[in-house]
């Protein structure tokens, strides 16, 4: 007769015995180069609006270099906890960048390249690059905003310098999870693209992203993030276009999985509202994360066009092989670039009992919540 103390011993003898031969199996498949896989955990993504360099702009990064040279840094460094404690961190750099001085501001942007620098210090690590001005100074300004990011260790999507470049998915890591992102616009300021290059700028078209977005996916993206340069300029209300391209985008899906996990839209100056479309997170417009005093459509000076959120989603592994990664906490940090001093300034730590900032916080995430994005889970953060 066997014991119950004989039989748990041989239990865990059995156990250990599985353990060892399954830890000899690891060690086998490394040095045969064939790791374990490891463990999907989840990641944090952060993404922000609109980087668009006016001239005042352009003035304060030259003043806070010490007059030689141009610093971005100080001016990012109030949302730089937000940003650098996010697995993933994407921005949106709308302009283009010149090169030896040769910088301007509006209506046709050349940046300072010492914008790239000052975004990866920050923590980013990546950024979307198709806009309105992508077009600026033509194929000349793409190659250099493109070499300046890389040469910055910032990736980089919506925009190209050859075909092969404009084929390949820009796919980033966050902890387990390979993160596509893809960056469109919806046009290019009237500027034609460069000829022979009709790969330079990608453009908003529907069929196009959601070919990209299955493309990216069969390639194993375990996630697909699109930024969206669209909506009106000035307009609190998402429009008419964006709504449209929200439903038929978050409605695709291949073998019962959406093809596109987040959508992040940007170009409005102003931020717009969230909303969860057919089970989808949509930012329809994230505002202007660095500009310099804006004028609105009707010529008047609009302090909107300098509020802006960022956007914060948690992402779970699935629950099963092929489903997809699941948002499990969406919030929003609202922001201003306060443009006397030339800081990106996180409003929820920088209120302190301000009446006006309360009031600009308060407007803000008023309108983030405008379209029922509380009731889907969204919340203010900092």
């Amino acid at each position: 007769m066997i014991t119950r103390s004989r039989k748990l011993a041989l239990a865990l003898t059995v156990v250990l015995a599985a353990a060892a031969a399954c830890q000899a199996h690891q060690r086998e498949q490394a040095r045969a180069g064939h790791p374990a896989p490891p463990t999907a955990r989840g990641f944090t993504l952060v993404a922000s609006g609109d980087v668009l360099a006016h001239g005042s702009v352009i003035d304060r990064a030259r003043s806070d270099a010490g007059g030689t040279g141009y610093d971005f840094r100080p001016m990012l460094a109030g949302i730089e906890p937000v940003v650098s404690r996010a697995d993933l961190a994407l921005c949106h750099m709308e302009t283009v960048y010149g090169a030896d001085g040769d910088y301007t501001g509006y209506p046709t942007f050349k940046s300072p390249p010492q914008m790239a620098r000052a975004l990866a210090a920050t923590g980013y690590d990546g950024c979307s690059t198709a806009s309105n001005h992508t077009l600026d100074d033509g194929a000349d300004g793409i190659r250099r905003t493109l070499d300046a990011m890389d040469a910055a260790g910032l990736r980089h999507a919506g925009s190209a310098r050859t075909a092969q470049e404009a084929r390949t998915a820009t796919v980033l890591r966050a902890g387990t999870a390979k993160v596509a992102h893809l960056a469109y616009t919806f046009d290019t300021n009237g500027f034609p693209l460069p000829p022979g290059e009709p790969w330079a700028v990608n453009l908003t078209e529907p069929a196009r992203i959601l070919a990209d977005a299955r493309a990216a996916r069969k390639a194993g993206a375990d996630v697909v993030v699109v930024s969206v340069h669209w909506g009106t300029e000035w307009q609190d209300e998402p429009d008419e276009t964006q709504r449209t391209l929200a439903r038929r985008l978050t409605a695709a899906r291949t073998a019962g999985r959406p093809d596109i996990d987040l959508i992040v839209g940007t170009h409005a100056h102003i931020p717009q509202a969230y909303e969860k479309v057919n089970g989808t997170w949509v930012v329809y417009g994230m505002g202007d994360q660095i500009a310099g005093e804006m004028t609105n459509d009707a010529g008047v000076h609009d302090p909107r066009g300098n509020q802006s959120t960022v956007a914060r989603f948690a992402f779970a592994p699935p629950a099963r092989p092929g489903a997809r990664w699941q948002v499990t906490r969406a919030e929003f940090v609202p922001q201003l670039y306060d443009t006397g001093t030339g800081r990106v300034v996180n409003l929820n730590r920088a209120i302190a009992g301000d009446a006006g900032l309360t009031a600009v916080r308060d407007r803000i995430r008023e309108v983030v919540l405008s379209r029922g994005a509380a009731e889907a889970g969204l919340v203010m953060s900092d």
